[in-house]
């Protein structure tokens, strides 16, 4: 328990020197949300289905943060790791590879969970931020989301070798991915072939199940959802596909 704390001290002080994980992680959505509720406000609109667009807006961007320490700060750190050997050096030592996986997914989540906390605080107080649907739905949805994003995080590391070809598939996959799932952008005012591209993206289900579980708390409704069942296999099954994946591959710790 000691070398799983001492490492996920290393670990956070490590990320917060990433400029680009920490401006997408704490600030990037903040901004966000300033700027589209400075200009739209948060009073319910048609075009929002009724709802304010802070509070359509606000699990979207929960989407952005949990990607961008899925997506890219865990694979991009678990390759260095193996690029410069230090993953050799910790398999000589009385570490073990569960403590590295512990660590990475506890300061990513941790990092993402603070993100979303800034978040929540500028809409309340700012927009009045609502949330109008079932906290322990939503706390479920996020796990599964953070799990399913992450797997695809620990499939890159597994996969790839080198720190340069890690940045680039990070950023092939991120950036395409927030600007195209209705992550930062409404995605009702997508048309029909971009529709298409966004639903072959992962987070694509991540942000609509934010959305409809953020925006609704009626249970009935929620198990008759077609849509939100969706969301959940999609997710499930990526999981499932990436870790399953990741660990046929596990061998890239002693690599």
């Amino acid at each position: 328990m000691k070398t799983l704390i001492s490492l996920i001290k290393i670990d956070f002080k490590l990320i917060l020197r990433e400029f680009v994980v920490v401006f997408f992680s704490l600030a990037f959505s903040v901004l966000m949300i300033l700027m589209f509720g400075g200009i739209y406000g948060n009073e319910p609109s048609p075009f929002f289905g009724g709802f304010g667009s802070v509070d359509v807006l606000v699990p979207s961007y929960l989407g952005v943060i949990l990607s961008v320490n899925g997506i890219m700060s865990l694979p991009i750190t678990l390759v260095e790791y193996r690029d410069k050997k230090i993953l050799k050096r910790f398999m000589a030592t009385p570490m073990k590879s569960n403590n590295i996986i512990l660590s990475q997914l506890i300061v990513n989540s941790v990092l993402t969970i603070i993100g979303f906390l800034l978040l929540l605080i500028i809409g309340k107080f700012v927009f009045d931020l609502k949330f109008y649907g079932n906290i322990f739905l939503f706390i479920l949805a996020f796990i599964i989301s953070t799990l399913s994003i992450f797997s695809i995080g620990f499939l890159i590391a597994s996969l790839v070798k080198n720190i340069r070809l890690a940045n680039a598939i990070a950023n092939i996959i991120y950036f395409p991915m927030i600007f195209l799932s209705g992550a930062t952008f409404p995605i009702e005012n997508f048309p029909k072939f971009m529709l298409n591209i966004a639903k072959v993206l992962p987070l694509t289900y991540i942000v609509d199940l934010f959305k409809r579980i953020w925006l609704n708390s009626d249970l009935s409704w929620v198990k008759s959802n077609l849509s939100l069942k969706i969301d959940f296999i999609v997710l499930i099954f990526i999981l499932i596909v990436c870790f399953a994946i990741s660990v046929f591959k596990f061998r890239w710790y002693y690599d």
